[in-house]
């Protein structure tokens, strides 16, 4: 695992069937509300790239596609001081036609009290924005000791006539303050001095304020900033003052830490939806409510196949949405929305070329049961819309969008068995179990930004390519005191004492090692209550505890422990398998080309050190390897020790962080790795680097015991049979 998210957003691609159809968007009959869509509005991250304003759609306000291919739709460099804007706000104004959107004008990069002003906008038609820039320090006396204004929203004060505008702001040693300001007739600049909205009653740090409207009171959402990260509400019955606590409780539905909340009525009249960033974890959380007091999660419910950071959505026309998907979104993008049970949505790949749609099929899958849905986005249509059969070869599909000629595609299913597990996994350890006759697969949770992942899951299968999901066997939230983030790169071992058969399973969390243990394979793990490996090795300056390696010398019985990036370590473990003997640690950091991901093994008198070289985020992040004598010693290295890199030819990039599997009784091995998504990683830039997934391809080695070079493949290997004994 690379240094620095589902399933319950379930990453990217994997849109629910229940949400999804083939038809036209079509308004219901009974709704009363003039709006028939959504609007999301949000940025992507932290980097400067992804600090700009970008666009989703919804017809239901639950499943959302982001448009113009998820990049900005406002250049920041045009609008800001900074360069920057973050935590997006839109508002459609008062007669229904304008909107007003304001957003933090600020790179993160520079600091987060780097910033001193605000960015607002105006449209009459949601494509074209007219900018003003607020620098509050420079607008307004006494403002000196000010380090930073942030997420700024817009609400109608109908007492004031006028378009007010809240925010937080840092003087000096002072907590954040929510305060606001009313905004000038053409929404270009503050007409009022800013003033405090909301008097904490503890006078601790207040962010992200979101205000709601019900039933004639003021809803104030706002994030605790300087004590546990979470949402709390004060209600008032005047939109500028007098806001009282609701109550102390924490509304959001999570344990971990969150910010920028967000709330939308829907409009079914079936309630509020308060949605917030889960920022450590790299996800958005959706909750339900009638009354703004009780909340439910209903992320099960939820997909957008973009990860967004703080934003607000809002309400929409059918022309509105029409307007939008005219604008930027293609009949390329519709037919890729395509879903169905036995499809690997993740690997879909367009030949744009012939307009051919391939469609990867899991191994085994019944053709005459593969029946396609598409994503319900206002504005657009697919036809046929009858049941395929795609037992007769290929299957004519029509896309019509709004503002564009309707397209015409050919689709096809093809078998490939790379990659073996449908969805984003990493750091790939492979176990065959002697207790039970099967193969595992231990991975790190992928799909989620900056490697924020907090479970491992594992997957079971008899043959190598027919593979179970058998869910989260770990869950640092619940299963682990220590550490509750950055589960990354397990490994594991089957040990059998005295005649039973006991599983040591060694992960990362935090940057830390832990060992858990079970009786199968499957669980449960109990973890062991605290890290095994947390510092450095003497003699290391750097790096992190991460990416441990379990082995046992067939030779000896003893078994080692391997671990580090920036650095190889390695140690002789206890007997109980869960301390090591710390008088043995030694670094064998084999050359520069080390960079994490140790793997060992042994054959015919030979000790094999693989490792991963570069950056995990780089498609010429790679797998070499080294041969020493026994467990614990130097490292010689062969001169062509590559053991698997990108094949740009194939269009595969990433491949690295392996592990390696040995049939049984046989001179036959396997090389388990991952790569970047195929075909889109190459195209993501850094998010390739958590959007992996898992790959097995022959493991051959020439007379004198040298690894031949693996060549990626997506065609992947056939079914391997054990022999019974």
């Amino acid at each position: 695992m690379n240094i620095p998210v589902s399933e319950i957003l379930k990453k990217t691609a994997l849109l629910l069937f229940g949400l999804l159809c083939c038809t036209s968007f079509v308004v219901k009959a009974q709704t009363k509300t003039p709006y028939q869509a959504y609007l999301f509005v949000y940025f992507t991250g932290n980097d400067k790239a992804e600090e700009a304003i970008h666009y989703a759609i919804s017809a239901d306000g639950y499943h959302f596609r982001a448009l113009n291919h998820d990049e900005p739709i406002i250049n920041s460099a045009d609008i800001s001081e900074t360069g920057g804007v973050r935590d997006p706000h839109i508002l459609r104004g008062h007669n229904g036609k304008t909107f007003y959107m304001v957003a933090t004008d600020m790179v993160s990069a520079k600091g987060w009290s780097s910033n001193r002003g605000m960015v607002l906008m105006t449209s009459t038609d949601l494509i074209h924005w007219r900018s003003s820039r607020i620098n509050i320090q420079k607008t307004y006396p006494g403002q000196d000791s000010l380090l930073r204004v942030w997420a700024p929203q817009t609400i109608y004060d109908p007492a004031a006539g006028k378009y007010m505008v809240y925010f937080s702001m840092k003087h000096g040693n002072q907590p954040d303050k929510i305060y606001y300001a009313y905004a000038n007739k053409d929404f270009t600049a503050l007409e009022t001095t800013p003033k405090q909205l909301f008097y904490n009653p503890d006078n601790a740090a207040c962010i992200d304020g979101d205000i709601v409207e019900k039933g004639g009171k003021y809803y104030l959402f706002f994030k605790t900033e300087d004590r546990q990260p979470g949402i709390k509400i004060a209600v008032s019955d005047r939109l500028t003052g007098g806001y009282v606590m609701q109550s102390q409780d924490y509304v959001q539905q999570t344990k971990l830490p969150v910010e920028g909340a967000g709330t939308f009525k829907l409009n079914d009249g079936s309630g509020y939806i308060l949605m917030y960033d889960m920022y450590t974890s790299g996800r958005y959380q959706f909750t339900k409510t009638t009354d703004l007091k009780n909340f439910r999660v209903v992320d099960a419910d939820v997909s957008m196949n973009f990860h967004p950071r703080h934003g607000t959505v809002m309400p929409i026309t059918t022309a509105e949405a029409r307007r939008l998907v005219s604008k930027w979104m293609s009949p390329s993008e519709v037919i890729q929305t395509i879903q169905a049970k036995g499809i690997k949505v993740n690997n879909i790949r367009l030949d744009s070329a012939t307009s051919v749609l391939y469609l990867p099929v899991v191994p085994g899958a019944d053709k005459n049961a593969i029946k396609p849905v598409f994503a319900n986005i206002p504005g657009t249509s697919v036809t046929p819309l009858a049941a395929v059969n795609f037992s007769k070869g290929t299957v004519k599909y029509r896309v019509t969008v709004a503002g564009h000629q309707p397209v015409d595609y050919k689709s096809t299913l093809i078998e490939e068995h790379n990659p073996v597990l449908n969805g984003y996994y990493a750091d790939p350890e492979v176990l065959y179990a002697q207790k039970t006759g099967k193969f595992y697969i231990y991975p790190t949770s992928d799909g989620f930004t900056g490697w924020s992942g907090t479970y491992f899951k594992v997957f079971s299968s008899p043959d190598l390519v027919h593979w179970a999901d058998n869910g989260v066997m770990l869950d640092l939230a619940k299963d682990v005191s220590w550490a509750k983030r950055n589960a990354w790169a397990p490994c594991i071992i089957e040990k059998k004492i005295n005649g039973r058969y006991k599983y040591f399973y060694y992960f990362c969390a935090a940057q830390k090692i832990g060992v858990a243990v079970a009786d199968d394979p499957l669980g449960p793990f109990k973890d062991s209550g605290k890290p095994l490996i947390d510092k450095l090795p003497k003699g290391v300056n750097g790096g992190q505890q991460i990416d441990a390696d379990v082995f046992t010398d067939p030779k000896t019985g003893k078994s080692y422990l391997y671990w580090g990036n920036g650095y190889m370590a390695g140690a002789e473990l206890a007997d109980d398998m869960v301390s090591i003997k710390p008088e043995t640690t030694v670094v064998l950091t084999p050359d520069d080309t080390y960079r994490e991901g140790t793997y060992v093994f042994y054959r015919n008198g030979k000790y094999y050190f693989m490792w991963s070289e570069d950056d995990t985020r780089s498609e010429n992040y790679k797998v070499r390897y080294g041969i020493a004598n026994s467990p614990l010693e130097k490292i010689t290295i062969p001169a062509n020790n590559i053991v698997i890199a990108k094949d740009t030819r194939a269009g595969i990039y990433g491949t690295g962080h392996n592990s390696v599997l040995q049939i049984p009784g046989r001179d036959e091995w396997y090389l388990v790795y991952h790569r970047f998504n195929y075909p889109n990683g190459i195209k993501m830039g850094d998010a390739a680097g958590w959007n992996r997934e898992v790959c097995i391809d022959s493991l051959t080695f020439d007379a004198k015991g040298m690894i031949n070079r693996v060549v990626p493949t997506l065609k992947g290997i056939k079914p391997v049979k054990i022999t019974a004994k």
